[in-house]
């Protein structure tokens, strides 16, 4: 079993930033980097999605990191929406745009996945272990589980 110690480790963080760097290529190479205000709003959003899946990771707490996935999922509908102004606009093709929205719908469903793994795990999270006095206090600080889910 994979054991995640940092939220790099996540799938879900990764291809978080794989969509980030998608939208940042269609700024450099289409009109959409002209349209400031869809541009801006495009950049926060999918920014959003991985920044709130590190944050609720770092929280050490079971209950804060399903919320803060559940602010990444709205972003990828979000940024879902902001594709749509985009290709409307023509500032995209309907392939770079095909693209995108398959990476943010699978993104998406696999957030909700995490959300539902976490929701059905009993672990609460690190913040709430109490440190005991054993000989691996190690440990007994951060007995993060493994995954059963190595795709998460």
């Amino acid at each position: 079993m994979a054991r995640i110690e940092k939220f790099e480790d996540l799938k879900v963080w990764q291809l978080s930033r794989e969509i980030c760097r998608d939208i940042w290529h269609l700024f450099e190479m289409t009109p959409l980097g002209r349209d400031f205000e869809l541009r801006n709003q495009m950049n926060r959003s999918s920014g959003s999605i991985m920044d709130n899946i590190s944050e609720g990771f770092e929280r050490n707490g079971t209950r804060e990191f399903i919320q803060f996935l559940s602010i990444s999922k709205g972003s990828c509908g979000e940024l879902r929406s902001q594709l749509y102004r985009a290709l409307d606009r023509k500032h995209i093709s309907q392939e770079q745009f095909d693209m995108i929205v398959v990476k943010t719908d699978s993104e998406s469903k696999l957030i909700g996945s995490f959300m539902s793994y976490l929701n059905s795990a009993n672990y609460k999270g690190s913040k709430f272990t109490k440190p005991t006095s054993t000989s691996n206090h190690a440990d007994a600080q951060n007995p993060e589980p493994e995954t059963q889910n190595p795709e998460l």
